[in-house]
């Protein structure tokens, strides 16, 4: 479902943009919409880029948190936002793809309101349980807590950062194709659901790696399984999918990356500056090694046009997805 592409070579591919010039919008803040609460993974994203996007434009730039809505809220702001370069959406895939599919109702059309930049990350979603209870309840791995979840329905709590996420769309998936019985319990963003992992409220995430690698790292939470068919580097002692094909479940291949996108109607001078801005913002080797133990592969599009033509392509697997997993929201 995705493409894993050498981040260098992408660089060296892409075309020679002009010099840049004078800071967009006349040098005010440029505001880095993260639509996700403080302390999840997108948040983290958010954040590092925004801390080597300033220095690249040469100006302020900030962080705003607009949770709410599985990402929708602070989507639609950055849809609705000034288009002049000051605002900057972290916008997940799922977003752009699977969303106008699993909502019935969206208050922003991601091809029309959304301007594409440039792709930021791309990366596995990974199945973590809570230490404790997996040793308690004897889930040494992912194919013993399907069984369980068969034997105890609803009682195996899955928290997600929200309602349709890529998380949400995955265990719905694995529900309809392996038959297990693992209950959804949707968050307003990832750092409140893995307090409550840790807690033992709930038993386990689907997540991306970055906010629930470190405490992987500090035996808190166990991983079980990859949303890629195949292991990946960060974590080669965790199985894909595809070693899962006697559940029903050896042709997910789900990789989930993440995007800057701009309001609509941006003018291009300005798209052109900030995707400058953002190839040196990804060609920064501190930012590649500061993600990459995480999971997250710093990425960047060859052009605008091409994250277009990225969105448009996997449109339809993503929404061969959603109704695979039977989730349909308002």
């Amino acid at each position: 479902m995705m493409r894993r592409r050498n981040l260098m070579a992408g660089l060296a591919a892409m075309p020679a943009l002009p010099a840049m010039g004078q800071p967009v919008a006349g040098g005010r803040a440029v505001r880095v919409v993260v639509p996700f609460p403080p302390g999840g993974a997108i948040d983290l994203l958010g954040r590092l880029v925004a801390e080597r996007l300033g220095p690249a434009l040469g100006q302020n730039v900030v962080v705003e948190n607009r949770g709410g809505a599985g990402g929708i809220l602070g989507t639609d702001a950055v849809a609705k936002g000034t288009p002049d370069g000051t605002v900057i959406g972290v916008i997940g895939g799922v977003t752009m793809t699977a969303y106008p599919t699993l909502y019935n109702r969206l208050p922003f059309d991601p091809v029309k309101d959304l301007q594409p930049l440039s792709l930021i990350t791309s990366g596995a979603l990974i199945c973590v349980v809570n230490a404790e209870v997996a040793q308690r309840r004897g889930w040494t791995d992912f194919r013993a807590l399907v069984a369980y979840s068969k034997a105890h329905p609803d009682e195996v709590k899955m928290g997600s950062s929200g309602p349709g996420t890529s998380s949400h769309l995955v265990i719905g998936a694995v529900n309809e194709l392996a038959g297990a019985r693992i209950l959804h319990v949707p968050y307003r963003g990832g750092g409140p659901a893995i307090a409550d992992l840790l807690s033992g409220t709930i038993d386990m995430m689907f997540d991306v790696t970055p906010a629930l690698m470190p405490q992987v790292t500090a035996g808190k939470f166990k991983p079980l399984v990859l949303s890629s068919r195949a292991r990946m580097d960060f974590a080669p002692d965790v199985p894909g999918m595809g070693e899962f094909a006697d559940l029903g479940l050896g042709e997910l291949d789900l990789l989930a990356w993440n995007a800057l996108m701009l309001p609509a109607g941006t003018p291009e001078p300005v798209v052109a500056r900030l995707f400058q801005a953002v190839r040196q913002v990804a060609a920064d080797p501190v930012l590649v090694e500061r993600l990459r133990p995480l999971g997250y592969e710093v990425m960047v599009s060859e052009s605008p046009a091409a994250l277009a033509e990225r969105v448009a392509r996997e449109t339809p697997a993503w929404q061969r997805l959603v109704e695979m997993s039977g989730v349909k929201l308002d």
